[in-house]
This record gives structure tokens, sequence and C-alpha cells, in this order.
């Protein structure tokens, strides 16, 4: 799945993945080594994540219902939560990623299967 960012059309990442059902929502991105900078995971009604049992850091994007950033967090470290009211979906890339300078807050993104 692509991620574009409609404000500015531009793609922002081209390997998205949504983290449907229980396990893979609770495991996300723990264990990785590591993720390319196309790479990002979406989650759906999910307001905070963790950094628990990561072994590196990732920029967070936080969404409303409408799809609009509402909050942005670069490189957030392993063993850490992040929190954001109001948000609806919640992506995960890799962190200090070049693709999340292309992002704003009041820009609304889109998910696109490919």
């Amino acid at each position: 799945m692509n991620i574009i960012n409609l404000t500015n059309n531009r793609v922002i990442f081209v390997q998205a993945q949504e983290a449907k059902g229980f396990f893979p929502r609770l495991k996300g991105l723990m264990f990785k080594k590591s993720i390319s900078n196309n790479e990002a995971l979406i989650f759906y009604k999910t307001p905070s994540i963790h950094t628990f049992f990561m072994k590196f850091p990732i920029d967070v994007i936080f969404l409303n219902h409408q799809k609009k950033v509402i909050r942005i967090v670069k490189n957030v470290i392993p063993n850490r939560i992040v929190y954001c009211k109001g948000a609806w979906y919640t992506i995960e890339c890799k962190g200090e990623n070049i693709s999340v300078n292309y992002v704003n807050l009041g820009d609304t993104l889109s998910f696109q299967y490919e």
C-alpha cells in the first residue's frame, strides 16, 4: 500500500502495511532489527503506541478520522510510550526518516492500494 500526502501530492511510503488483528497489532515493529525508509506500519483506532522491545528509534504520525495529521513525533527511542488524544490512525516508520519531512501538521494523507 502507498501512503500519499494529498496536501503536497507526494508519495510518502510505498511499502506500508496495516497491522490487522490482535497479534500483528501487539507485535508491531517489536523485535525487528530495522526497516527501510519506504516502509511504514499503520494502526487503526490507536491513540497511543509503545516502543518496548524495539531495537531502533521510530517516527510516529498520528491522524484523526479524516486522515488529517494532528501530531508528529520524531525519533522515539526504545522503551517509550507516545500518546495523542483524538488520534484514529497511527503510522510508525523508521526514525529520522526523510519522508516524514514531507508531512506537516494539518496535511491530509491517503492510503492507496497498489
